[in-house]
C-alpha cells in the first residue's frame, strides 16, 4: 500500500495548488464536468457514487476514489466503470488523491473522527469539499473547518440533507404563512428495531478482512492507538474515539431542520440521558447508547424534545412542529402532515383551515433529499446556487449533537454561549 508523503511536504504542495487555482475551478475536463474525487467508499459512501450520478449526471465524473480497505476500493471502482465507464484512480491514502491538481471537488464520507484533518487538507489543497455530518468530531475541530473555510474560497456543502428536501421547504413555508401561529415547542424522534441476531450498528464485517487488506493506521488518524479490531474498522458508529454515536448521526439531522423550519440556529442549553438498554450481551462491547433522550431549550422560550430508542419501530421517524393555530408532522421524511388547531371555543379562521397531506414520492418525486443536496453543492461550484447547507450552518447542527453527548457523558446540563462560542455546565 502507497504510504503517502510526510505531512509537511503535503501541505506545502497543497498550498502551492491552492495559490496556482482559480478561485472556484482548477481542474475542469474537456467536456466542461467537473472532476470529483472520493474519499471514504464504506456503505454510504459506496451508495452515495449512484445518488451523484442521479443527481447530476452530466455534470460531473468521479476520476479518483480513495478507501483504506482493498475490497471497498475494488467494489467502488467496478461501480465507477459503470456509471461513468471511466477507470478512476484509486488511492488508500487521501493526502495522495488531494495533491492531484485535476480534482475539483471531493466527497468525504468517512468515520466522523477523521472530517477534521480530511477537511481542512480538502481545503488547503484548493478542492470544494462536501463533507458530511457531523462537520466535526468535537465542537473545537468544527470551529477549525469553519475558519479554514471562510480564509479559503471554496464552496462546502455538510452533508445534512434534510434542508434540501421539498417537504421540508414546504413545511417552512407554511411555518411562515402563520400556518402553525406561534411555536415554542417541536417534537422529534428516530426509532428502530433490530432482530435480536443482528444488533443496531453491528454492521457486515467481511470474512476476508485482515491488516493487511484494511490500513489500520489510516483509519485510527487522530484517534488514541489501538490493535487491529475489525468491529471498530467496520462498526465504528458504537465507540467514543470515532464517533457521537446517536447524537451525532441521528439527532443533528433533527435539531438542524428543525433550525431551518423555524429560522433558529443554537439552543441555550441541552440535558440528556439514557444508556445501553437493549444490546447487553458480555460479547457486544458498543459503549455508545441504544436508547437516548434530549431536551433543548432555546432562548426564546422554545423548546425541541428529543428522543431516539433501538427497541422499536413503531412510530419510526419524525418532527412535530406543534404550534397554538396548528400541528406540522413530517414521518419518516415522506409525509406532511398539517392539521389546524382545535380551541375549546371554536376559533372559526383556524378551524375552517384545510389538513394538508403531501407525499415526497407522490408530489415531489423525491425518496429524501439526498439527491437534491448533492444537486445543489454541484450547481453552487458551477455559480448557479448557494450551498444550503455551509459551516457555518453545519457547525450549529453539530454543535447541538455534540451538547447532548457532552450532557450524556457528565450526567449533567450543558449551556451554550453563543457570543464566547463555549459551553459550560450547570
Amino acid at each position: 500500500m502507497s504510504q503517502g508523503f510526510p505531512r509537511r511536504d503535503f501541505l506545502k504542495t497543497s498550498a502551492a495548488i491552492a495559490l496556482s487555482a482559480p478561485a472556484v475551478l482548477q481542474g475542469q475536463n474537456a467536456n466542461g464536468k467537473l472532476n470529483i474525487g472520493w474519499i471514504g467508499v464504506g456503505t454510504r459512501g459506496y451508495a452515495a457514487l449512484d445518488w451523484l450520478h442521479k443527481a447530476v449526471p452530466e455534470n460531473v465524473v468521479v476520476t479518483a476514489i480513495c478507501d483504506t480497505y482493498t475490497g471497498h476500493l475494488a467494489r467502488a471502482k467496478d461501480r465507477v466503470q459503470t456509471l461513468y465507464g471511466i477507470t478512476p484512480k484509486t488511492y488508500d491514502d487521501y493526502r495522495d488523491l488531494l495533491a492531484d491538481a485535476s480534482i475539483d471537488a471531493v466527497f468525504i464520507m468517512t468515520p466522523e473522527h477523521l472530517h477534521h484533518e480530511m477537511t481542512i487538507a480538502a481545503l488547503r489543497a484548493g478542492k470544494n469539499v462536501y463533507i458530511e455530518k457531523p462537520l466535526a468530531h468535537t465542537i473545537e475541530e468544527g470551529f477549525d473547518i469553519v475558519n479554514e473555510w471562510k480564509k479559503s474560497g471554496k464552496i462546502v456543502q455538510v452533508g445534512t440533507q434534510n434542508r434540501s428536501s421539498s417537504l421540508y421547504k414546504k413545511a417552512k413555508e407554511m411555518v411562515e404563512q402563520g400556518q402553525i401561529g406561534d411555536d415554542h415547542y417541536v417534537r422529534a424522534f428516530w426509532y428502530r428495531n433490530s432482530a435480536p441476531d443482528d444488533p443496531a450498528w453491528r454492521y457486515f464485517i467481511p470474512p476476508e478482512a485482515n491488516p493487511h487488506n484494511t490500513d489500520w493506521p489510516k483509519f485510527l488518524g487522530p484517534a488514541p492507538e489501538r490493535p487491529w479490531d475489525p468491529q471498530r474498522y467496520f462498526q465504528w458508529r458504537l465507540y467514543w474515539d470515532y464517533s457521537g454515536g446517536i447524537s451525532t448521526d441521528l439527532l443533528v439531522h433533527q435539531t438542524d431542520i428543525v433550525n431551518f423550519v423555524l429560522s433558529k440556529t443554537l439552543p441555550l442549553s441541552c440535558m440528556a440521558s439514557g444508556g445501553i438498554y437493549r444490546w447487553t450481551a458480555k460479547n457486544d462491547d458498543r459503549e455508545v447508547p441504544d436508547t437516548l433522550s434530549a431536551i433543548y431549550e432555546y432562548s426564546d422560550r422554545f423548546q425541541i424534545n428529543y428522543s431516539c430508542y433501538f427497541g422499536n419501530v413503531h412510530y419510526g421517524y419524525g418532527e412535530q412542529f406543534c404550534g397554538n393555530e396548528g400541528t406540522i408532522e413530517v414521518l419518516n421524511r415522506q409525509d406532511l402532515y398539517f392539521y389546524p388547531e382545535k380551541y375549546r371555543n371554536v376559533d372559526t379562521r383556524i378551524a375552517s383551515r384545510p389538513e394538508v397531506h403531501l407525499n415526497g414520492l407522490k408530489d415531489f418525486g423525491e425518496q429524501d433529499g439526498a439527491i437534491n443536496h448533492f444537486r445543489n453543492f454541484i450547481e453552487a461550484i458551477q455559480g448557479k446556487a448557494s450551498v444550503i447547507a455551509p459551516p457555518t450552518v453545519g457547525q450549529q447542527a453539530a454543535i447541538s449533537g455534540h451538547m447532548a453527548t457532552l450532557s450524556f457523558k457528565n450526567q449533567k446540563k450543558i449551556v451554550w454561549d453563543e457570543t464566547a462560542e463555549k459551553y459550560h455546565f450547570a
